[in-house]
């Protein structure tokens, strides 16, 4: 299959992603905004990943790409692409769809279980995750659930963490894909977010939580092989 992604900033890129990726066989390409690349023909990808990134999706003013990806998102969903956006993603695709997209009750920064609906134990994508899974969360905005999406996941602090729309998009809140590299590089150019909240977790705690990558990282190649399946 041809992966494309949509890269923000450099410290948000493919993380576990891209090992599966290479060992499955699959084509990597990429627009990178902040290195002002082109974007791609829709004959360029099979598969449309949208990663993270600390801007806001309603921000257009200071990143003006945001609207030509929004439009890239719409065209990638309507001709039946298999589309996947996490934290940031999660919220264009929220966007493209015609739901409000807002800041939170709580910021979430650190490990939070997330917690599966009845709709996703029926899914064919979510339901081999377990029912309760610790990820990582970094984010300030949640969504609305679209018209027509499925609720997949929920967390104490929001309440629409993850939804599906027809058989081949999905939109995670929340990271599967971060590694211990990743998230420091997160930590390191996201540091003043780390203030008193009560869904904030100090830096030194995000990253001695090992068994927790080892987690997610098995989550992350299980939803990828499942939506790879509705190719």
């Amino acid at each position: 299959m041809k992966i494309y992604y949509l890269q923000h900033v450099p410290f948000e890129g493919l993380g576990r992603i891209e090992k599966w990726a290479i060992a499955n066989h699959h084509s990597i390409s990429s627009t990178k905004f902040y290195a002002n690349d082109a974007l791609p023909l829709m004959e360029d990808l099979d598969f449309l990943i949208i990663m993270g990134g600390p801007m806001n999706i309603y921000e257009e003013d200071k990143y003006p790409w945001l609207t030509t990806e929004k439009k890239l998102i719409e065209q990638a969903i309507q001709q039946n692409k298999i589309v996947l956006g996490i934290c940031l993603g999660s919220q264009l695709i929220a966007d493209v769809l015609g739901a409000k997209v807002y800041k939170g009750d709580y910021p979430e920064i650190g490990w939070f279980p997330v917690i599966q609906t009845e709709e996703a134990k029926k899914s064919d994508i979510f339901s081999l995750l377990p029912e309760k899974l610790p990820v990582f969360h970094w984010h300030g905005d949640t969504f609305e659930l679209p018209n027509h999406a499925t609720h997949l996941a929920y967390s104490e602090a929001c309440q629409n963490q993850a939804f599906s729309y027809g058989k081949k998009v999905v939109a995670l809140q929340f990271h599967l894909e971060s590694t211990p590299d990743s998230l420091q590089q997160m930590i390191n150019n996201c540091s003043d977010e780390f203030v008193e909240g009560k869904y904030i977790q100090k830096p030194e705690e995000i990253l001695s939580k090992n068994d927790n990558f080892t987690i997610i990282n098995a989550a992350m190649n299980n939803l990828m092989n499942q939506m790879t399946n509705q190719y």
